[in-house]
Formats: C-alpha cells, structure tokens, sequence
C-alpha cells in the first residue's frame, strides 16, 4: 500500500506535510475480549479496529475473523478502503476490523458472544454516523445480525444504519450480494471498450470461485464474454469452448462449495489458469497471486482486479513493460463498497429501493469511476492503479485543504 502511495503522491501536487496527514490513521483501537466457551473456559481474544480517515465522513470496512489478522494488515486495509470510497466519489472514509482467531474452529454460540463482546468493546467507535462495519474473511450476514443486535440494545432502540451487509429481514440492501462482482464486470466492460474488444468475441479467466469470481463470471458471460477457465482452492478448470457458469455455481452449491469433481472441464493448475491465453484476466480469489515470478507468462490483454491486492508491487512493472491494461482493485472491487453505501441510504431513510435502481446507480457510479481514472491514467502518462490512487488521494487532500483546523 505505502509503495504506491509514495509512487502517487509525487506526482501530485500537494504539500509535504499532507503526507502524514493522508499517512497516519485516525484511530487505533486494540481491546480484549473475554469469552466464555462451550466447556466452561475462558478465552481472551485481541480485537482490532483502525480508522483510517473521516475526513469525507463517516469510516467504513469490514470486520474480518482470521488466525493472522495482525495491525499492519488491518492498517493497510483500512487505508485501502480511504482510497476505495474516495475513488467511487461516495461520503466515506476507509476502516478496517478483526479479531485474531479461528472461526473454523468455533461453534456458532462462542462466535456469537465473540462478536457481541467485540461490538460492546467498540461502543464509543462503531455508529451510523461515525463508523460502519461490514462483513469480511470469516464473516457474513449472520455476524451482522449479531453485532447490529448488540448496539441496538446498547441503545436502546433498533439502530440498523449501524452496520451493513445485514439479511434483507434486517435492512439489508437486494443487490449487495453480488455488487462486487458486478462492478468488475462493469470495469472490465468499460475497459474492453477503451481496448476496443467486443466482449461477444472476448474471452476470460476467472481465478477464484466465491462470491466475487462467480458472480463476476455469470454476469460477464451474459454479456457475452466466454469463459474458458474458472479456480477455486481444489484446482482450475479449463474449457476451449467456454463453461457454463451457471451450471459450474450450481455443482459448486451441491458440492459443499467446492469445483472439485466438475466433469464439465478439464482440470489444470492454478498457476496454468493464470497464464491462459485470453483477453481478460480476474484475479478474485487472495493477495500476491500475481508475482514477479509468473508475471512474465501473462498472456491476457486486460487484467481486472476482484480481489484485494492480488498484484504484488513487484509484478507492476513486468505487467507495465507487456502493456496489458490493469484496472486496480481499489476500482474494480468498489462494487461492494458502493452498495453498502446504498444499504446505509436506505436505512437513515427508511425506504427499500428496487434491485433494478440499485444495479443502475451501481452501474453508473462504477462507470464513472472508470473513466475518471482512465483519464487521469492518460492525462499523467502512468498506469490505472496509480490513476486510481492519484484521483483518490487528490480528493481526500482537497478536501482537507477546504476544511482546514489543523
């Protein structure tokens, strides 16, 4: 994150002092959190929560359950949701959540009073107008419930605005499930039409087959995007002729979540998914699965980000010496972000918007994005991911000059 921050900040014109202003997160909050588990023990848990700026509004991001969360990754992350929010021009600054522990080895009950214990520590952080959750690794809707559950009765009154990636029962927003895949379905659109690919002859590769990579794919294939190869953790699958993604996300649904057996296909590696040759590559599975190691081999035309930082800053320049066209997860994966935003607009107004406006305003706020950073891409002569973090910076810069008090 820094590497590229540092590459963006010298080509714009802003003070040096703005440096550790846009630098330094806000807050930094770590707390224990005391749980009872199923056999009588008690388990101190560390909890984490960095906001990272509040200066276009109130933080934002997800709360992730994982055996490696440490600082600098949620530092990171919550710097990443700034630039996200600021890129897709939407009234939030970036923040970041999670608690070192395993919820694969958990039951429901002692994730549940995990989660209760970590909102009633957060109290005086977490609010509709100054700090909103959201699911992440090892989370969902079902922490959502728990965590909005808990604030309410804080409050003494139901507070749904508080956090947002809920069940619809609970004000949650139709679309949010598949908003980031659609959004990098409409990034890699809008860059097919700069490339001038016609998507009805394009074809593509999908390395990760959860939520992001599977709706990602069926939303690209009908637009007409073939789709010869798709990955999950079992290995990837390979078809000349394209796969069925419908069909590949159903087995994927019967099957425990998993590809692993789909006759549909032929089996390659992970590593051989990457390389194939087409005109669009998503990366929507981890981080740092493009390296300086296989970069070389790339064939792909376009490269559209599903997953957070699935680029290591080392393969940048080798992708950039090959001129295949990046559009940076802080772009193509701000579908999600977006309609969190319309969850929360739904919630302070108290009023449900149908899927077909939502998937429009998505649509049109990722298109927009899009082109703001491809034209700042060409205006400044450098690629997409410094675009984008020239055009969100720039933003939450302005808008601290404007404000000034510091």
């Amino acid at each position: 994150m820094k590497q590229r921050f540092n590459e963006a900040f010298k080509l714009l014109n802003i003070s040096p002092e703005m440096y550790d202003i846009l630098m330094v997160p806000r807050k930094q909050v770590v707390v224990g959190l005391p749980v009872t588990m199923d056999d009588g023990s008690v388990k101190v848990f560390e909890g984490i929560r960095v906001v990272h700026s509040t200066i276009l509004g109130p933080s934002k991001g997800g709360i992730r359950f994982d055996p490696d969360v440490n600082m600098d990754e949620v530092k990171a992350l919550a710097a990443w949701m700034t630039w996200k929010c600021a890129v897709v021009d939407i009234p939030y600054g970036g923040a970041k959540g999670g608690i070192r522990c395993n919820p694969r080895e958990m039951s429901t009950g002692e994730i549940e009073r995990l989660m209760r214990a970590y909102t009633g520590a957060m109290l005086d952080v977490f609010g509709p107008d100054r700090d909103i959750p959201a699911p992440d690794m090892g989370t969902s809707e079902r922490e959502m419930a728990w965590l909005m559950d808990e604030y309410s009765k804080s409050y003494g009154m139901t507070v749904n605005a508080v956090v947002t990636g809920k069940p619809l029962v609970l004000g949650g927003s139709l679309g949010r499930k598949e908003a980031t895949g659609r959004g990098v379905m409409t990034a890699s659109i809008s860059a097919m039409e700069k490339l001038r690919i016609n998507p009805y002859r394009a074809t593509a590769a999908v390395q990760g087959f959860g939520n992001v990579g599977s709706h990602a794919a069926a939303l690209l294939q009908e637009r007409g995007v073939k789709v010869l190869g798709i990955s999950d953790v079992t290995g990837a699958y390979y078809n000349e002729n394209g796969i069925d993604i419908l069909k590949a996300m159903q087995y994927r649904d019967q099957h425990k979540g998993l590809l692993e057996g789909f006759s549909e296909a032929t089996k390659i590696t992970n590593e051989e998914l990457l390389t194939l040759s087409v005109d669009l590559l998503v990366p929507a599975a981890k981080e740092d699965v493009i390296t300086d190691d296989n970069a070389g081999g790339i064939q792909a035309k376009l490269i559209v980000e599903g997953a957070n930082g699935p680029t290591s800053a080392s393969a940048d320049e080798i992708i950039n010496e090959k001129g295949i066209l990046v559009v940076p997860d802080i772009l193509a994966n701000a579908g999600g972000v977006t309609v969190s935003y319309f969850e929360w607009v739904q919630n302070r107004i108290g009023y449900k918007w149908t899927l077909d406006r939502i998937n429009r305003r998505s649509d049109r706020i990722m298109k927009d994005a899009f082109d703001r950073v491809y034209n700042t891409s060409q205006e400044y002569k450098v690629p997409m991911r410094i675009a984008a973090y020239m055009v969100a910076m720039k933003k939450v810069a302005d808008t601290y000059k404007f404000r000034g008090g510091y």
